[in-house]
């Protein structure tokens, strides 16, 4: 983002721009931003702020760089610790290479009592991390004294119909498009919710009587928030409570937090590790600091003592959830985008620090190694089975770099022996990525992800093992990723959009009984799911309603909203420049020459798709005037035909058999568009398609055949068809799908032949004339048309239905099915998602694991207990959990009815149905079914040679006829004992 001249840089930021706006964004690059404190938060917060794009960052700091800072700090290394250099000035070169437009500059000016403030009223955010408290009160004074001016403007979003209004009482709703009541049409009115479909705006029976029709576009008002100052909140917090389970522990934290204030400033140093004798002077210091607070807030022993005993140590995947948090709040105070934390957060790992009682105090104390920091907060043993660890990581795309970043922090994968990071992502890095994406630089673009971010983390931690792939994870890479891969690994990390391939790995941890974490974004709105062997329900045990799809009469020919003329204009781009050179190309490679296939046509053959290919072949633009001539006349077929056949079939006073209007909404009445060649949106539709027919049928053209004079010559003097109407039967009914295949009558047979004759005689049927150049859609490359193409015919096809258009911008989201995503919200959920990790590593119980949802937003922060497994009753006793697995060993000669007798002896119940995969092996109402009992399982399954057992399912007769089988676990069989 260019920030003197407020042009932002979308192959950068598209990501972000989709989350914050480009009014946000524009404020967020005039923004000087002061952070003093380069510690383990301090960096976290500006990385996150970088990499948003504010004008410019100081960070501040006095320290000399440490051992004890290798394990906090992913940007400091051993040879700042050998220069003895300054924290800030050691980052600054690593922190400024994260974004090229933010400025970052390094102050090493100490902080103190004496300093004079007034360098900070440059400065619209001041961060402080690692500063008394008696200097934070001071600050806040000052900051405070300056009120800053924040302003907001207002945005709008559009309730569509059909859809639940999401919206709250005390909102605001303006009107338009009503048709009767007409008055309601530009006025704005405060609502109150009645259902979530329905909704009251107040008396209206004085206005003319409503009859249809209406779009109610919300008015996002200003809100102004008022933030006391810290010495009154000190006494007086107002907490977000983000574990109801616990909802009086924020007050506890902050007691047990003032506590440590005070006893630093007694003692004049922090609580020693382990130590139980400050931990007990601590507690004294938070029994009268309690009362000193306005509500005298009952202290909690257990807070206080392990804040005491590990005040000196830091938990890296702590700072990352809070920095992620703590960063979202300084883009909220630079832009006024969203709604402040008010006014504190406090998130305790208790969970953890927990169980781990009974460890002497030796377990924590420093060894002088990079690790230092983090035992003091959980102990050697734990930290040597991080180290011990071997971790699958699927995806490296923004949550698995800052994955990476917590594990090279934590050691995972560095043990002599033992301990290995396997990382995969078929993708390449591009532009978009760098935003969020921190591991990587402009100089790693279209490189591979895994092998880049490998090496990236090698840079932090250099201890690392760590295994880098480019492989997918879904069933086709079954041979790659074996039960044997998936039993080696500890537990499996998914950093994944593709919700199918997260089902997939989630069925492959139920089958080989390994921990899976999953995390995802979507925009500042995150989540963290724990899956434990036995103890929690997986995945795939919850289903999210599945996306709404438009119905396919609604894309034909009744688009009510912007949205369903950008899903058809990329389907139109789909059809045009994928599928249909997809199926030329592939009917020319089955039939290698035009004169075989007109000769198996003579002779009375069905060539499956030839009508169309041959279609294609006759109508084939040789130059580049053809190709701007096929745009003109898909321009009028389009905008124009389209509207005067729905026209003709539906004229605007058709009646339905009710009585009322055919046309009104959801439907709008179409209307024809006369091309204008001086309308920009007329002429980027022309100049685009033609480009990508020119690619398509692989014909060149130059920087003169783009110019307005060239394309203004030949749009002349195109020759379109004129219109006809058709008696084709338009579909109407919105559960109808789109037919698979046209039906092919008989005399458009005998065109084709003659079309393919004329072609061949033509000597236009040569091989070069048989082949495509297929596209495929590419949404963050400006340059290629793609999205200029989708966004001309979109707004159109808007244009046509009176349908408010999009920016190339929103229509670039909505067409490539964009999600919007920050760091800010990635980095806090791979912090959650690490604490996570410590648990199942440490073997904790079911009730230590959190699942999290988080919006930055609003903002707020939930924690919940995983939800525990269930348990399935089969009957007399006998049940199951998505855990269990029963096995049966064979032997060569084995058959199905030795199978299901196995299964009977060695479990009590015999099983009715037998299947694999969705291959029915015994079903006994099934005609032929009962003589499979004789047949061997060898026969049945037909394993390939080196396959050593196969999972079935089974099912069981049920109790009552009548009722369906009762489920039971699956059973894997093993095709010969093994040897155990």
């Amino acid at each position: 983002m260019a920030a003197d001249s407020m042009e932002i840089d979308d192959a950068l930021y598209s990501r972000q721009r989709y989350v914050l706006g480009d009014t946000a964004m524009q404020k967020m690059a005039q923004s000087h931003v002061f952070l003093s404190g380069v510690g383990g938060l301090g960096v976290e917060i500006a990385k996150n702020i970088i990499l948003a794009g504010v004008k410019a960052l100081t960070v501040h700091d006095t320290k000399q760089c440490t051992k004890w800072d290798l394990g906090t700090n992913f940007f400091i290394h051993e040879d700042d610790i050998i220069s003895q250099r300054n924290r800030a000035e050691a980052t600054l070169h690593h922190i400024a290479e994260l974004n090229p437009y933010v400025h970052v500059a390094a102050s090493t000016v100490p902080l103190d009592e004496s300093i004079d403030l007034s360098f900070l009223k440059q400065y619209q955010c001041v961060i402080l991390t690692e500063v008394s408290l008696s200097l934070q009160k001071k600050i806040n004074d000052f900051c405070h004294a300056q009120q800053p001016p924040i302003k907001s403007n207002p945005g709008i979003v559009t309730c569509l119909e059909n859809h639940p209004h999401r919206l709250e009482t005390g909102q605001f709703l303006t009107f338009r498009e009503v048709n009767g009541m007409s008055c309601l049409n530009g006025t704005t009115h405060q609502i109150t919710v009645v259902s979530p479909y329905s909704f009251s705006i107040g008396n209206t029976s004085d206005m003319e009587p409503y009859l249809h029709g209406g779009i109610a576009v919300q008015v996002k008002t200003p809100k102004m928030f008022y933030f006391e100052r810290l010495e009154k909140q000190l006494t007086n917090p107002m907490c977000l409570i983000a574990d109801f389970i616990k909802p009086e522990a924020p007050l506890q934290i902050h007691v047990a937090m003032l506590a440590l204030n005070h006893f630093e400033e007694n003692f004049g140093r922090m609580p020693n590790i382990g130590c139980n004798q400050d931990a007990e002077e601590m507690l004294k210091i938070a029994m009268s600091v309690s009362e000193t607070l306005e509500n005298k807030p009952q202290v909690n022993g257990d807070i206080v003592k392990w804040l005491s005993r590990t005040a000196r140590g830091f938990l890296a995947p702590l700072a990352a959830a809070v920095g992620g948090v703590a960063s979202q709040e300084v883009l909220k105070a630079v832009t006024g985008k969203f709604s402040p934390l008010q006014q504190w957060l406090y998130i305790d790992m208790l969970d953890i620090v927990t169980p781990l009682e009974k460890m002497g105090s030796e377990e924590f104390l420093p060894r002088g190694d990079r690790y230092d920091a983090l035992r003091a907060c959980i102990g050697e043993s734990l930290c040597q089975k991080l180290h011990d660890l071997n971790v699958f990581l699927v995806g490296c795309g923004a949550i698995g770099c800052e994955m990476l970043k917590n594990f090279a922090l934590l050691g995972v994968g560095t043990g002599q022996d033992k301990g290995l990071v396997t990382i995969t992502d078929p993708d390449l890095i591009e532009k978009s990525n760098l935003n969020r994406q921190f591991l990587f630089r402009p100089h790693h673009i279209q490189k591979p992800k895994s092998y880049t971010a490998a090496e990236a983390t090698l840079n932090i931690n250099p201890c690392l093992k760590i295994d880098s792939y480019i492989n997918k994870v879904c069933p086709a890479t079954e041979n790659t990723y074996s039960d044997e891969f998936y039993t080696k690994q500890d537990v499996i990390v998914t950093a994944l959009d593709n919700v199918e391939a997260r089902r997939y790995i989630d069925s492959r941890c139920v089958a080989n009984l390994r921990p899976l974490i999953d995390s995802g974004t979507m925009g500042t709105k995150g989540h963290t799911e724990v899956v434990v062997p036995h103890l929690t329900e997986s995945y795939n045990s919850h289903r999210d309603p599945p996306e709404e799809e438009i119905p396919f009469c609604t894309l034909k020919s009744f688009p009510a909203a912007i949205e369903h003329t950008i899903q058809w204009a990329r389907d139109k781009f789909e059809s045009l420049f994928s599928h249909k050179p997809s199926l030329f190309n592939k009917f020319w490679q089955t039939y290698p020459s035009a004169e075989e296939v007109l000769q198996r046509m003579k002779s009375g053959e069905s060539l499956e798709g030839c009508f169309h290919v041959i279609k294609t072949l006759s109508r084939r633009p040789r130059n580049w005037t053809q190709c701007v001539e096929l745009a003109r006349v898909k321009f009028e077929k389009y905008f124009s035909h389209k509207a005067l056949q729905l026209l003709h079939s539906f004229p605007l006073d058709t009646r339905l058999k009710d009585g009322s209007l055919f046309w009104q909404s959801p439907k709008r009445p179409p209307f024809p568009v006369k091309f204008d060649f001086n309308d920009p949106v007329h002429y980027d539709f022309i100049v685009s398609a033609a480009k990508l027919f020119a690619t398509v049928y692989c014909v060149p053209f130059t920087e003169q055949d783009l110019s307005e004079e060239t394309i203004l010559k030949i749009t002349s003097s195109v020759e379109v068809p004129e219109f006809r109407p058709s008696n084709k039967v338009v579909q109407t009914d919105e559960t109808a799908r789109k037919p698979d295949h046209i039906p092919v009558s008989s005399e458009d047979e005998r065109n084709a032949v003659f079309q393919l004759e004329k072609s061949i005689l033509s000597n236009e049927a040569l091989q070069n004339d048989l082949e495509m150049k297929p596209i495929a859609f590419e949404k963050d490359d400006d340059s290629n048309g793609h999205v200029d193409f989708i966004t001309a015919a979109s707004n159109l096809r808007a244009k046509m239905y009176n349908i408010e258009p999009a920016d190339r911008f929103k229509t670039k989201r909505i067409a490539g099915k964009i999600i919007p995503a920050i760091a800010t919200a990635t980095a806090a959920v791979s912090g959650l998602v690490a604490l996570e990790l410590i648990k199942v590593v440490g073997g904790y119980p079911a009730d230590a694991y959190k699942n999290c949802f988080l919006n930055l937003a609003i903002p707020i922060m939930v924690f919940t207990e995983t939800a525990k497994v269930r348990r399935t009753e089969i009957r007399n006793g006998i049940s199951f959990t998505i855990w269990d697995r029963w096995t049966v060993y064979g032997k060569e000669d084995f058959t199905l009815l030795d199978f299901i007798n196995a299964v009977r002896e060695k479990y009590g119940i015999e099983p009715t149905m037998v299947v694999q995969g969705v291959k029915m092996l015994y079903v006994p109402v099934m005609p032929g079914h009962i003589k499979r009992l004789k047949l061997t399982m060898q026969k049945l399954v037909k394993p390939s040679a080196d396959k050593k057992y196969v999972d079935l399912t089974v099912s069981f007769a049920p109790e009552t006829d009548g009722d369906e089988d009762l489920p039971g676990p699956p059973v894997r069989y093993y095709f010969v004992q093994e040897d155990n």
